[in-house]
């Protein structure tokens, strides 16, 4: 059965490390603030200018003028910072994000990563994706596997605007986790009860699989 939203933030949230210091993007990966393991402490980073962001507010909790970048309300934790965007932008662009996880519209076998826009709709906001995939070595793209309408988004070649060149090592998909390197897929984990072959009728671009392949634990 696919992840949800949910179950993909769980999954990528286990990837975090102690001392880690975190930019989450706009969507599925801002839900990885509400999953940090316990045991570990980490400083989420919002790129609008909050190092420390915490999980989303309770009712009783709720702050219009505390938001991340997604324009969402959230909690900080203790020692967080704010700062303005150029101090943020320059964390980014120094190449001090140790972690950077992001959503796509598509990825392809040469870790090049669309989630810029797609030609013909409005765009909302430039947001900081570009210096992000260009300031950071560690990034998770986290997207479905496959559009509404059953096509991959996990290509041969991009056929979006790029946002960045080479830059993805890793993906998370509501089917599997995989990973990037010498122009190819490589299935690392699949979602509970998805089949091997499920994942290879929905990638396009070509996909190797090596042994079993483990379920994700959760």
């Amino acid at each position: 059965m696919a992840l949800s939203r949910e179950q993909i933030a769980q999954r990528v949230a286990q990837e975090l490390k102690d001392g880690y210091y975190v930019n989450l993007g706009i969507g599925i990966p801002t839900l990885v603030a509400n999953y940090v393991p316990e045991g570990i402490e980490v400083m989420l980073q919002s790129e609008n200018g909050l190092l420390g962001m915490g999980r989303f507010p309770t009712e009783d909790e709720v702050d219009a003028d505390l938001i991340n970048a997604g324009k969402q309300t959230v909690t900080m934790t203790a020692g967080a910072s704010l700062f303005d965007s150029a101090e943020s932008f320059a964390m980014i662009r120094g190449g001090h994000v140790d972690l950077t996880v992001l959503g796509a519209f598509e990825v392809d076998v040469e870790g090049n990563i669309a989630s810029y826009m797609i030609p013909g709709k409005l765009i909302k906001g430039m947001g900081g994706a570009m210096d992000l995939v260009a300031g950071a070595d560690n990034i998770i793209v986290t997207m479905t596997h496959a559009s509404k309408h059953g096509v991959s988004k996990l290509l041969n070649k991009c056929s979006l605007p790029l946002t960045g060149k080479g830059c993805i090592k890793k993906v998370l998909t509501d089917l599997a986790f995989i990973e990037i390197k010498e122009g190819k897929f490589h299935l690392l984990e699949r979602a509970p009860g998805v089949s091997v072959e499920e994942i290879i009728k929905l990638t396009e671009g070509e996909l190797v699989v090596e042994g079993d392949i483990p379920e994700m634990q959760f």
